[in-house]
C-alpha cells in the first residue's frame, strides 16, 4: 500500500480544483495548471472535515506499478494545489572572476568565461530575477522551476578546484587540492 498516495489533498480556499476523466485542472490566485493522470489511478473530489480535498485509489494495491503512480500521482496533485497557490522558487549562483548575469528582457544574458556571452531564454510561466551574481527562478510549475535551473547549471557547471561556474545555493562543492610541489625541487 502506498504511504503517500492513501494521504487525501487538501484543497484551501481560492483554489478551484476539477476533474474531468484523467485531467486534472487546478486554478488559483498564481494561474492554471493542467495535467493528465496516469489511467490507473481513480480520483475523487469530496468534502472532508478541512474543506474539499482529493483522494486516490487504485484498483490493484498489491501491484508494484499500480502503488508508484498512486504516490506519484499524489505527489504532481499536492505541486500543483502548492504552485498556484504559493508558486515554487530556485536560486543559483554565479561564482567566478569576472562571471557576470544579466537579465534582458525575458532572457538571462551570462558570462561565464567564454569568448561570447551565453544568452538563455526563459520559457513561457517562468520568471527570473538578478541580483548580483544570484539568479532566482520562480514559477507555478516545480518541474519547470528544476529543469530551467538545471539547464542554466548546465552551461558551466562547478569545478572542484576553484569552486568557479554555476551552482545552486544550497549546493555543496568538494573542493580538491591543486598541483603539489615535489620536495626535492
Amino acid at each position: 500500500m502506498s504511504r503517500v498516495g492513501k494521504k487525501p489533498i487538501i484543497i484551501p480556499s481560492g483554489v478551484e480544483l476539477t476533474l474531468e476523466g484523467n485531467t486534472v485542472t487546478v486554478k488559483g490566485p498564481k494561474g492554471t495548471l493542467t495535467r493528465t493522470i496516469h489511467p490507473l489511478i481513480q480520483m475523487s473530489l469530496i468534502d472532508g472535515e478541512a474543506g474539499k480535498e482529493v483522494t486516490m485509489t487504485v484498483g490493484n494495491e498489491t501491484e508494484k506499478n499500480e502503488r508508484a503512480q498512486w504516490g506519484t500521482a499524489r505527489s504532481l496533485i499536492a505541486n500543483m494545489v502548492q504552485g498556484v497557490t504559493e508558486g515554487f522558487s530556485k536560486q543559483l549562483e554565479v561564482n567566478g572572476v569576472g562571471y557576470r548575469v544579466k537579465l534582458s528582457g525575458k532572457t538571462i544574458v551570462l558570462n561565464v568565461g567564454f569568448s561570447h556571452e551565453v544568452p538563455f531564454p526563459l520559457p513561457e510561466g517562468m520568471e527570473a530575477q538578478v541580483e548580483g551574481n544570484i539568479i532566482t527562478l520562480t514559477s507555478t510549475d516545480k518541474q519547470l522551476v528544476g529543469e530551467v535551473a538545471a539547464n542554466i547549471r548546465k552551461i558551466r557547471k562547478p569545478e572542484p578546484y576553484k569552486g568557479k561556474g554555476i551552482k545552486y545555493m544550497d549546493e555543496v562543492i568538494r573542493r580538491k587540492a591543486g598541483k603539489s610541489q615535489k620536495a626535492g625541487e
